[in-house]
């Protein structure tokens, strides 16, 4: 230690005046000064000492500390371990519709009123217990008077290995690629028409993983099935569907910058429908813009095996953007005497370029709490931000199989084609404007054309006419925390 050598020098001194004797004593004054400038140096270095030993060495803090934040990720409380954490969000989307060709006289047949509406309000409580284990419930208040409060999600996952993660419960099973897709991140207002032949939500298990460092992506599950485009808690029959998928990044960690963001993959369901007096356990399926354009006949019904198929694809490139997809659901039907397997199928491709410059991407549910785009300038008056601006377009297709319907009135069906379309067409454009990670606007227009789906009929022969086209403004603004 550099004072013990001081304090030795200082001794050395004093024994120095001892030998010298009385020539010495005539500096007394001046030792004595220098002994205690010596002390003062002792002192000085012990303080200094101590103030970088406990610089060095930080405060213990207590083993349950608690970390609690607040941000755009949501609010947040986190144990210091890491071990237990709660999130507490959700998102909200104040919609408007505005149906373009309604007639002055009334509303042109199938056309719905002009509304604003709360589409979709949903609390999302989610966390991760013991490390190893996460839950996520939702639920959701919009919708309107036509809706009650709906359960969307409610399950736990076990997660230990990227490999293999274990979650029971209700979710959305891995199938259609835009249903993966989370709501907050959608491209247009409402998902396309390939989304109407694909199950939505349903309960059951499934396990997942990432295989060759995310290169791989595959699910599997056994749920208890739901209709096309559908959402359910419980089954009405013993029998199971089965849902698989796997998705690849072929380029993911290749050198090749233009191909690393193009995703492949194919995933379908198969299960055996059998309705009761009660339920046909057969869908409805609407418009982008919500409105019902194909129903099944009175006395149709499920009965038998049916198969759904998808394969898909995106692919990002910077702030440019392109999603397709094929869907397939092939289903047995009955009415009465009548039975028929019957193909539809639908397909779509949607492109969007940031105009602002930040990249585009594809955000599987759930997603962290945001819109999707991270604006590199978020909008502020004082310091002259104005937010990401996002392009979108988009075409698609939906179309049922002739064998649905009967030729003429007497002859036994599975649907009237003055009731319902026998194909749908449907193309729009978007703009989206992104202010921040947690604010965003929309506006979309969507058109929406038909083959069949009005007319008359006779007692002999049916008149069939085209639906109207259907034309309709979006407009919403959505915050999600």
């Amino acid at each position: 230690m550099k004072w013990q050598q001081v304090r030795n020098g200082a001794l050395a001194t004093l024994i120095a005046v001892a030998v010298n004797g009385p020539g010495v004593f005539a500096q007394q004054t001046n030792i004595e000064q220098r002994l205690q400038e010596l002390e003062n140096e002792i002192q000085l270095l012990k303080q200094q000492q101590a103030v970088a030993k406990e610089a060095a060495i930080p405060a213990p803090k207590p083993a349950d500390a608690t970390i609690v934040k607040a941000g755009a990720d949501g609010f947040i409380v986190q144990s210091a371990d890491g071990e237990f954490k709660l999130r507490v969000g959700g998102y909200a989307q104040a919609d408007g519709r505005f149906y373009m060709n309604d007639s002055a006289a009334g509303k042109t047949p199938g056309i719905a009123s002009d509304t604003f509406l709360l589409r979709r309000v949903r609390p999302i409580l989610e966390g991760t217990v013991f490390r190893d284990f996460d839950f996520r419930v939702m639920t959701d208040f919009g919708n309107g008077a036509a809706q009650s409060t709906l359960l969307q999600d409610a399950y736990v996952e076990w997660k230990h290995f990227p490999w293999l993660k274990v979650r029971v419960g209700k979710f959305k099973p891995e199938v259609g690629l835009e249903w993966q897709e989370s709501d907050t991140t959608l491209l247009f207002s409402e998902r396309g028409l390939p989304s109407d032949l694909l199950p939505q939500r349903d309960v059951g298990l499934q396990v997942s993983g990432n295989l060759f460092d995310d290169v791989i992506h595959y699910a599997g599950g056994v749920y208890n099935g739901v209709v096309d485009g559908g959402i359910a808690d419980l089954d009405t029959y013993d029998a199971k569907d089965g849902a698989a998928r796997i998705f690849a990044h072929p380029f993911k960690h290749t050198e090749i910058a233009g191909l690393q963001g193009l995703g492949v993959g194919v995933a379908g369901t198969v299960g055996d429908q059998v309705s009761t007096s009660t339920t046909t356990n057969l869908a409805t399926y609407k418009t982008t813009g919500q409105n019902t354009f194909f129903t099944f006949g009175k006395g149709t019904a499920a009965d038998g095996l049916e198969i759904r198929g998808t394969p898909q694809a995106y692919y990002y490139w910077g702030p440019f953007g392109l999603l397709t997809e094929y869907a397939i659901a092939q289903q047995e039907l009955s009415n009465g005497a009548l039975r028929k397997d019957v193909r539809n199928t639908a397909w779509q491709v949607e492109g969007s370029f940031v105009l602002t410059g930040e990249n585009a991407n594809y955000h599987p549910s759930p997603a962290a709490a945001g819109n999707g785009i991270i604006p590199l300038h978020p909008f502020n008056l004082k310091k002259g931000g104005w937010g990401a601006l996002e392009l979108a377009g988009r075409y698609g297709e939906l179309r049922f199989d002739p064998a649905n319907f009967a030729a003429t009135p007497a002859a036994a069906g599975f649907a009237d084609p003055t009731r319902s379309a026998q194909e749908a067409r449907e193309w729009g454009v978007g703009l989206n404007w992104y202010l921040n990670r947690n604010v965003k606007l929309v506006l979309d227009f969507e058109q929406t054309a038909f083959d069949g789906g009005a007319g008359t009929e006779t007692a002999k022969a049916y008149t069939i006419r085209n639906r109207a086209t259907e034309e309709t403004i979006f407009t919403r603004a959505q915050i999600v925390f």
